[in-house]
């Protein structure tokens, strides 16, 4: 999110991450280490443009969700490269997320002592579960949001959304409840997993993510073609079966 340089999708960054680590497993939160660009589509084609499908919310308030779509747009947006996160349906899969064994927390431990000031190669140091960093993060953003423009986050303009994003991932927008940076971190890596998922989980959907990269997908084998260093020649299948 920090310091863009002029011409770079922020898509750049995600890309690159994406070729040096699985999808589900992306380290680093940094948005602003934008550098040489890559691919375009990895057939080099424009993808045509789509719109996620209509859902409501199971877990989010309206005024949640409301947060939730308009900063996944803004962190992974459409652009000439194809669908963005909003337009792969990125919103759904948090929603979604916030209903399952991760977001309650029922298979981490979370015993103490909490120690949130030993780095972060230690562990995860907050006695809060998923549901609790969204349910207090997404307040006191607004809250912050209002304090700082006058407006929930989500009325903010496109200008506004970035800067505020770029206060809780820097950690410089100071939140009463929780770190900002703690916030950030999971509405990122959400956001990333959303775009990339198999599609049955709500995310990802028409495959756009798949096919912004070149990924096979849940194609039984396609070891033959992983040091070719050529496009792989078959469209993306999800777990369902069905073809990009």
């Amino acid at each position: 999110m920090s310091e863009q340089k002029k011409g770079h999708s922020r898509r750049d960054f995600l890309l690159r991450t994406i070729t040096l680590a699985p999808a589900m497993a992306v380290g680093s939160t940094a948005m602003g280490a934008l550098v040489t660009p890559v691919a375009a589509r990895a057939d080099g084609q424009p993808a045509a443009p789509q719109q996620a499908r209509g859902y409501q919310p199971a877990w989010f308030t309206a005024e949640e969700f409301a947060f939730i779509t308009a900063a996944v747009a803004r962190l992974i947006p459409s652009d000439e490269r194809g669908p963005g996160a909003l337009e792969a349906g990125v919103p759904e899969f948090i929603d979604r997320q916030m209903n399952t064994p991760y977001a309650s927390g029922s298979n981490w431990y979370m015993q103490g002592p909490f120690n949130p000031d030993l780095p972060k190669e230690l562990g995860y140091q907050l006695p809060l579960v998923p549901q609790q960093i969204y349910r207090l993060g997404l307040a006191d953003a607004d809250a912050w949001c209002q304090k700082q423009y006058g407006h929930a986050f989500a009325a903010l303009s496109g200008e506004q959304q970035d800067a505020a994003l770029t206060a809780f991932e820097n950690g410089s927008a100071v939140f009463a409840q929780l770190p900002t940076k703690t916030f950030f971190s999971f509405l990122l890596q959400n956001t990333r997993e959303g775009f990339f998922s198999d599609p049955i989980h709500g995310g990802n959907q028409g495959m756009v993510g798949w096919k912004l990269i070149g990924f096979p997908g849940a194609r039984a084998d396609f070891m033959d073609w992983v040091e070719r260093g050529e496009r792989y020649p078959f469209p993306s299948v999800d777990i369902r079966g069905e073809r990009a």
